[in-house]
């Protein structure tokens, strides 16, 4: 027996000295061979974390996020202190006493390896986990755990504890594409940290083990016995009282899918400003690099646009008639609540209407089902424009009760007004856009390009090239008056025929109306839109003196055809190139460029990227006082970088006053009911066969343009020109975004006189005339009076176009 006893201890000391040993030459090897070639982790102090790309207002409010993964890192000292200690609980309890490897846990884990022959829980502290996630594979092989522990180490030396800390809770991956606890906080349940409750923490600190297994939507029982375990842990560490953890444990699962938290609509704009980023940085830094951009958009404009032209749209498609439910169900199915909401799921909330399921219909009102279990009272009265649709001017008959308009299983849109009440509506056909800009440096304020941008994302403010109708006149008349005419000069409108070569036909051009008024002074044209005025204009000034004009104004010279249709706005602009066209006529004749970013920010919060926006200022174009001023282009006294003059002031000012009273007695005289003020300016447009609606306008302080019309071309019906259908648009638009804001008048220049003139002849005359009204010239150009004989050019009183 003393025999063996000497044998087995023998074998035991042998064991052990192998054991040793093979330990001894493993650190070895380690250490000289592996250590060298591990990444330093000195480099995590400058870490750099994967965070989307975030598009918000010029207030700061976010319009949306770009990129795969939702992360919003935060210091350690922000996170609570309830959801550190839950993660300690779960992952790493004695994190605060190991060197950055746990031995007790390591031994449980080789002891499980040896017994089950593959890897399994336990071995991984919080240090071994940063190392894992910012420099190693996922893969489990024997070379990656030991150069996670060496990493570890090393990070251990490096960083301080709760520098590791605020690394791992701000790169693990929670699940739902969010990365982080404050990411986590927000996906699963729309909240900053310091508002979670111990329930919720503890949930989100359960899901690093698996975050898809743990996941609170997708899994909510197996979350619960994981956030379960969790808040056992913190009680078994005393980290939380049994009040507490009975409190959280009988917490119900509140965890939902949120989407980042949207403060502005503007997803048109955030388009924009996606594609620009993607062509400054590529795809992959600009999804991940951590910018966030500020916008030109103002939030309570920016509302007040998808507001006004969505329901410009509505209004539009009210008054042409209802063209049926978007869908049906079988009505044997209708109050199964899953097959109604699985009838719902391809009818998506648009323009901040609802789907909804008929349920049931007496003549007085009907019952709409809402997505979700809302129920809904919708009143005839709201369904008496609901006469059925033909054509763009033709309807049928008026309903007598809402069973003419709606039945059982019908699947249609509800615009919700009060609790439980609810409009009837619809998705309208008809698209538009509107696009507010600030005249002054081109900073656009405002921009939506359609009736929802997740219906059609085809951006119609900035893609659409729509023709301009008599919405381009303005730019004509100010040719005109570069090229001797003034608002006095008398144009016969008269009939007139030209022969079109091309075609081997006639081209006979009328007004609107029908009739023709005879000699009309320029002002009057304009203001009442006369087409044969403004082609005979065009025709005396000539093609090309005009197009360069235009041209000076920002439009491209290709997009103008060269025929005298251009008179009648026979060219293609998009409405923000209306819009910064008619800048120069707001902002005293300078050309602006419009943009929609002010500047971009990195994740560091610095500014890499900030564009210049030259200004319309008169001060800016003195070459004297720029040249007097050393240091850069600002100079002493700061000034942004001038603005290129588009046009005279003189013509700018009179143009102003002409288009003021468009709006005041003329083709936009309806803005008036609806924006009382006296500082408004604009133009109608209409374009052949009524296929496009436009109203330009503006005020000193912003510059707007609305459009509508069918992406197809067709035509949108009799009587909806540009004051029928575009107008009540812009102007309702503009109520709200000049609310609060002064009223003033355009500088007026040197170098204009007003007198007194016979409207009848457009010619200087005395104030003894009873007929009188006051005209406003350039020095040198006041026609003479009706006794006088002479007539020179620029200053006569009657064109010979008649």
């Amino acid at each position: 027996m003393k025999r063996i006893g000497r044998f087995l201890l023998y074998g035991a000391v042998t064991v052990f000295g192998a054991g040793v040993a093979l330990t001894l030459v493993a650190l070895a090897y380690a250490l000289i061979v592996l250590a060298p070639q591990l990444p330093d982790a000195d480099s995590l102090r400058d870490v750099r974390y994967q965070q989307p790309l975030r598009v918000v207002s010029a207030e700061g409010e976010l319009i949306t996020e770009y990129g795969e993964q939702r992360r919003d890192p935060v210091g350690v000292d922000d996170i609570p202190d309830d959801l550190v200690l839950a993660f300690l609980a779960a992952e790493d309890d004695r994190f605060y006493d190991h060197p950055g490897v746990d031995y007790q846990g390591m031994a449980r884990a080789v002891a499980h390896v040896l017994r089950e022959r593959e890897f399994g829980p336990g071995g991984s502290t919080i240090t071994m986990q940063v190392a894992r996630n910012f420099f190693l594979s996922r893969e489990q092989t024997i070379l990656r755990k030991v150069n996670e522990i060496l990493l570890a180490l090393q990070i251990e030396q490096t960083l301080s504890k709760d520098e590791i800390l605020e690394l791992y809770l701000n790169k693990i991956y929670l699940g739902n594409r969010a990365y982080g606890v404050a990411a986590a906080a927000q996906v699963y349940y729309g909240k900053d940290l310091d508002e979670l409750d111990l329930a919720q923490m503890a949930m989100i600190a359960g899901l690093p083990k698996a975050p898809s297994l743990f996941n609170p939507i997708r899994n909510p029982q197996r979350a619960l016995q994981r956030r379960g375990y969790v808040l056992g842990r913190m009680l078994h560490e005393g980290f939380i009282s049994p009040e507490r953890y009975q409190e959280a444990m009988a917490a119900p699962v509140t965890a939902s899918l949120h989407a980042p938290r949207s403060r502005v609509e503007a997803h048109y704009v955030a388009e924009m400003v996606r594609r620009t980023m993607v062509e400054r940085y590529g795809t992959e830094e600009a999804y991940t690099g951590g910018y966030t951009v500020y916008t030109t958009v103002e939030r309570d404009r920016q509302q007040a646009a998808n507001d006004a032209l969505r329901r410009g749209l509505r209004a539009y498609d009210h008054r042409h008639g209802y063209r049926g439910p978007e869908g049906e169900m079988d009505p044997e199915r209708v109050g199964e609540a899953e097959a109604m909401d699985a009838a719902l799921a391809d009818h998506p909330r648009f323009g901040g209407l609802d789907a909804g399921v008929v349920l049931a219909v007496e003549p007085e009102a009907a019952w709409v089902w809402l997505r979700g279990g809302d129920v809904v009272q919708v009143d005839f009265e709201t369904m008496e424009w609901a006469r059925r649709f033909i054509d763009a001017n033709r309807r049928g008959s008026a309903p007598e009760e809402a069973g003419d308009v709606v039945a059982i299983g019908d699947i249609v849109r509800v615009q919700r007004r009060s609790e439980g009440q609810g409009a009837l509506t619809a998705v309208p056909d008809v698209e538009g856009a509107l696009v507010a800009v600030d005249p002054r440096d081109g900073r656009v304020r405002a921009l939506s390009g359609g009736f929802d941008f997740r219906r059609s994302s085809f951006n119609r403010a900035v893609q659409a090239q729509r023709q301009t109708g008599s919405a381009f006149k303005p730019f004509i008349y100010s040719a005109a008056l570069e090229n001797g005419y003034t608002p006095a000069t008398l144009i016969n409108d008269a009939p007139v025929v030209f022969r079109d070569d091309a075609l081997e036909s006639y081209w006979r051009p009328g007004n609107y109306s029908g009739r023709f008024y005879g000699p009309t002074r320029l002002r009057e044209a304009l203001v009442f839109s006369r087409n044969l005025v403004s082609i005979r204009v065009l025709r005396d000034v000539g093609l090309e003196p005009t197009i360069r004009h235009i041209e000076s104004m920002g439009f491209e010279r290709q997009s103008m055809p060269r025929d005298l249709s251009l008179a009648l706005g026979s060219n293609s602009a998009t409405p923000l190139q209306m819009a910064a066209g008619f800048a120069s006529f707001a902002n005293g004749g300078f050309r602006i460029t419009p943009n929609v970013i002010e500047r971009v920010v990195d994740a560091d919060g610095d500014v890499v990227f900030r564009p210049e926006f030259p200004e319309a200022c008169e001060l800016c174009q003195d070459d004297l006082l720029m040249a007097s001023v050393p240091g850069d282009r600002y100079g002493l006294f700061d000034l942004p970088p001038a603005a290129e003059r588009a046009v005279a002031p003189e013509n700018a000012w009179v143009m102003n006053d002409m288009l003021q009273d468009v709006i005041q007695r003329g083709t936009g005289r309806g803005a008036q009911r609806v924006v009382q003020r006296g500082d408004l300016a604009g133009k109608t447009g209409t374009t052949n066969d009524l296929r496009d609606s436009w109203f330009v306008g503006h005020s000193p302080d912003l510059v707007a343009a609305a459009w509508i019309g069918f992406d197809d071309q067709r035509t949108l019906g009799a009587g909806e020109t540009g004051a029928t259908a575009a107008l009540p648009i812009w102007s309702r638009f503009m109520a709200r975004a000049l609310d609060g804001v002064e009223e003033r008048s355009l500088p007026r220049p040197e170098g204009l006189v007003t007198v007194r003139i016979d409207p009848e002849t457009g010619r200087a005359t005395s104030a003894d005339n009873p007929d009188a009204i006051f005209e406003t010239f350039r020095e040198g150009a006041v026609p003479v009076r009706e006794d006088g004989d002479r007539r020179r050019r620029g200053g006569e009183a009657e064109r010979e176009l008649f």
